[in-house]
């Protein structure tokens, strides 16, 4: 079985790489790691490497002995992007707090060029747009406002709902468009999960990874068959989960505590009469324009590495 992956130390690191990036990612509401996957070219090869790690073809890989499985269930790429992932999330928690608490329309704006810019590229996987894929555009687009006009529930931090809330969110992560780090919001474990990842919570941790495991392992078979027999729809709905998912993104927020944690959208002015605080228009605008700037020179230096 070959991989598009290069098998050397210099390839692995990359990949490592692009694991930490993704890690960083699903560590921000708003952003998923799958975004990230699709800029870096990986995406595809992700979803069908994990479809190999299906628990009733194991036997089959173990056939030609260690080497031949390891080989089969792409494990050197998996394990790179794995450890890339672990590291980033591990290092990135207090950073990700603080920025969230002290510089959040910045942060927010930063990534907002990034979900621009990758939209504006992802659709170039679709040759030809058609009503069928203008219709799977638009479902995508439905089913990620839904959510993220939602108002985030208050949780609980029992191990069977983090559990719960490893195995949905990990199927966001995973899709380009939807935040993992947002659908915790929105079950009301972010700050939970997070905090206990930053001081090594061992009992969360291993609970909340369980559940992504087994979510994973079974999403990603039906994304492996989507991209295999739709593969234009699937990249339009993709599409129009990440151009909507710019909703999220939004940099002036208020959000007021309770059973439900309310989110209401304010223009620049209105935040700045209701917070008493600057609205930073100029440096958000700089910001996004900062951010997709990012993902234009990585796109092109990216599409000059395959020509």
């Amino acid at each position: 079985m070959e991989h598009r992956s290069e098998a050397s130390v210099k390839g692995r690191l990359t990949i490592f790489l692009k694991g930490m990036a993704m890690g960083i990612a699903d560590s921000v509401p708003g952003v998923s790691g799958g975004t990230i996957a699709v800029m870096a070219g990986i995406y595809e090869e992700l979803i069908h490497s994990l479809k190999n790690l299906n628990p009733l073809q194991l036997p089959t890989h173990c056939k030609g002995g260690v080497r031949q499985f390891w080989q089969n269930i792409n494990g050197g790429f998996l394990l790179a992007l794995l450890l890339g992932v672990v590291t980033s999330l591990y290092l990135s928690a207090n950073t990700v707090l603080y920025l969230l608490e002290f510089q959040y329309p910045l942060v927010m704006a930063f990534f907002a060029g990034l979900v621009f810019a990758s939209t504006w590229f992802l659709r170039k996987q679709i040759s030809c747009w058609q009503r069928r894929e203008i219709g799977f555009l638009l479902l995508g687009a439905g089913i990620t406002l839904l959510i993220s006009l939602g108002n985030p529930l208050a949780g609980n931090y029992s191990y069977f709902y983090v559990f719960f809330c490893g195995l949905i969110a990990i199927c966001a992560m995973i899709l380009p468009g939807i935040s993992g780090a947002f659908i915790l919001i929105l079950l009301g474990v972010y700050d939970h999960v997070l905090s206990a990842l930053r001081a090594l919570e061992f009992g969360v941790i291993i609970v909340f990874v369980s559940g992504c495991v087994i979510g994973l392992l079974s999403f990603a078979h039906l994304l492996s068959w989507t991209f295999f027999y739709y593969r234009q729809q699937t990249y339009a709905f993709l599409t129009g989960m990440l151009a909507a998912s710019v909703v999220v993104l939004w940099p002036w927020k208020l959000v007021s505590d309770g059973e439900l944690m309310e989110v209401t959208y304010l223009s620049p002015e209105r935040f700045e009469s209701m917070t008493g605080q600057s609205s930073q228009l100029l440096s958000v605008i700089l910001l996004v324009l900062l951010g997709y700037s990012v993902v234009a020179i990585f796109e092109r230096i990216t599409s000059s590495r395959l020509s």
